[in-house]
């Protein structure tokens, strides 16, 4: 059965380069993913069709109004569909690798895409969850979304053509992942580790597990911290921390 993504925006032709391309647009093809960008004008209760209004109280900018968002949310819901419903808004719950992890075991998927100062706070008493990309403020919830979405579709089942390769990733097992190289084998006097090209595959398994642990250890230690380490990836980060290097400790020419 497809996983469905629904988004209520005024700008739903925002998603039209994102669902026609790539992974994205093979999956839907496959139909492993359905993806319904719903226009919340057409929801508006006015012949003008107006999705904003002013702020009660005063202050400046202009909010999305609840009625063409109650109106496309409950459209979804008379259709039979019962979506997790998400909300872009600064201050949500941090996206991070795992919360994606979370997202791709939900069947349906409703995001709604704030826009101006954001939207009627009776909003909210849908919404399963506030989430933020971000400590940033964008323009519209669009983009953010666009990022859910595509975190989240390539960890569905038969979406990404290795599956292993999902295991690698950054962030999987709260490591960042190693470096890689094609060829050819030697690029303006740069040349391919030894050990890539040694055909030695405990081994190369070994020095990219050591460089993913480096790698992390340097740029986001924070992530140790979570990480579950075997006894081995525990000697490993002693030895990196020590200053030494792979070829040393396994011996490598």
């Amino acid at each position: 059965m497809a996983k469905k993504f629904f988004t209520l925006s005024i700008f739903p032709q925002f998603f039209d380069c994102f669902t026609s391309t790539g992974i994205v647009s093979q999956a839907i093809k496959k139909g492993l993913v359905e993806i319904h960008n719903i226009n919340l004008r057409d929801f508006a209760t006015d012949k003008h069709k107006t999705v904003d209004d002013v702020v009660y109280g005063g202050g400046p900018g202009m909010l999305l109004k609840p009625e063409p968002i109650f109106g496309a949310y409950e459209s979804v819901i008379e259709k039979g569909h019962k979506p997790y419903v998400l909300i872009t808004e600064p201050w949500g719950r941090r996206f991070d690798q795992k919360f994606a992890y979370e997202l791709s075991q939900k069947d349906e998927i409703l995001i709604i895409c704030g826009r101006y100062e954001g939207v009627d706070e009776r909003v909210k008493t849908i919404v399963n969850q506030e989430v933020s990309i971000g400590d940033f403020v964008l323009s519209g919830g669009e983009p953010a979304a666009v990022v859910i979405m595509d975190a989240v579709i390539r960890l569905i089942p038969g979406v990404v053509g290795d599956a292993d390769s999902l295991r690698v990733d950054s962030f999987a097992n709260q490591l960042l992942g190693y470096p890689n190289y094609t060829r050819p084998a030697e690029y303006k006097g740069m040349k391919v580790p030894d050990v890539l090209r040694s055909g030695n595959h405990e081994l190369i398994k070994k020095w990219r597990r050591w460089k993913q642990i480096e790698r992390t250890l340097q740029k986001r230690p924070d992530l140790l911290e979570k990480a579950n380490l075997s006894e081995e990836d525990k000697f490993m980060l002693e030895a990196i921390k020590k200053g030494k290097n792979f070829g040393e400790i396994f011996k490598v020419p």
